[in-house]
């Protein structure tokens, strides 16, 4: 799980298995740089079609053909079943990607995912209470200041938490070392999630609610998670056990971290190319 915002592309053909031991960047606390937000929406604003324009009409990208799929921070703009959809490596709060979504609400254009999506999302709790809304089965949780089950997976809730950054704990020293990293020496409570007995985690990446390789394992739920969220780009972690796959989380997801076939699937989804 240490591994999710290193550069390394991620095997094609294989649901990824998480390992059971203390996971995530050192720093939970720490966000993506903001500094182009101005010089990247106002080229946006310029390149897309305005609001009641021509549907057929070319879509903004920040790259070229020559370049990957998208570069790393950048964003794109598409027109997909009439309205507009951000395709970005992070939608959190105070991003490039958030703010190009609120200005396109505030100019009234139908604009996904919505403002008040991205930010359900990505906070575990209220992402997980209207997952199973919505009949997506979940991971039971709970919020803590420091009692934790064992073993469990926990999330910080501060501030700068995202929930890219999760971690497994099996004993009491190692929950208590993280616990007092997530909670700031406890100034925020934290989410935690019971693991049972022979549970294993899962990761993967869904692109327009589709997902390719071995995470088709998870496609049917992938796309009520875009149903109900409609996050072109988004990582899925799912706790698998002898019944059921249940969703833990939701989590922004780089471009370098797609398989080439998820890499491929959000070309032909950015170009408007046609499915099958």
């Amino acid at each position: 799980m240490n591994d999710r915002w290193v550069d390394t592309p991620q095997p094609d053909d294989e649901l990824q298995t998480e390992s059971t031991v203390a996971s995530g960047p050192a720093n939970p606390f720490s966000r993506p740089g903001i500094s182009r937000r101005a010089t990247v929406r106002a080229a946006l604003l310029d390149q897309t079609p305005a609001r009641g324009g021509n549907s057929h009409a070319t879509h903004a990208h920040l790259v070229t053909r020559k370049e990957p799929v998208m570069t790393r921070d950048s964003l794109a703009i598409v027109m997909r079943d009439h309205a507009y959809h951000v395709i970005a490596e992070d939608y959190s709060y105070k991003t490039e990607a958030y703010y190009t979504i609120l200005e396109r609400e505030l100019a009234g254009d139908d604009i996904r995912p919505s403002s008040r999506a991205v930010l359900d999302a990505f906070v575990v709790p209220i992402c997980l209470e209207r997952a199973k809304i919505a009949g997506i089965p979940v991971v039971e949780w709970g919020i803590s200041q420091a009692y934790v089950p064992l073993p469990a997976i926990l999330y910080g809730l501060n501030y700068f938490a995202t929930a890219s950054d999760f971690f497994v704990v099996q004993d009491n020293e190692q929950a208590k070392d993280v616990i007092k990293h997530i909670t700031n020496k406890g100034k925020y409570p934290f989410c935690y999630q019971k693991l049972d007995d022979g549970a294993t985690i899962h990761t993967c990446t869904a692109v327009f609610g589709r997902t390719t390789g071995s995470c088709t394992a998870v496609a049917g739920y992938a796309a009520m998670i875009y149903e109900l969220f409609s996050i072109p780009l988004v990582s899925m972690v799912f706790v698998k056990t002898e019944k059921e796959f249940a969703l833990s989380s939701l989590a922004p997801t780089r471009y370098t971290h797609l398989t080439e076939k998820e890499r491929a699937l959000l070309t032909a989804y950015r170009d408007e190319q046609e499915f099958l």
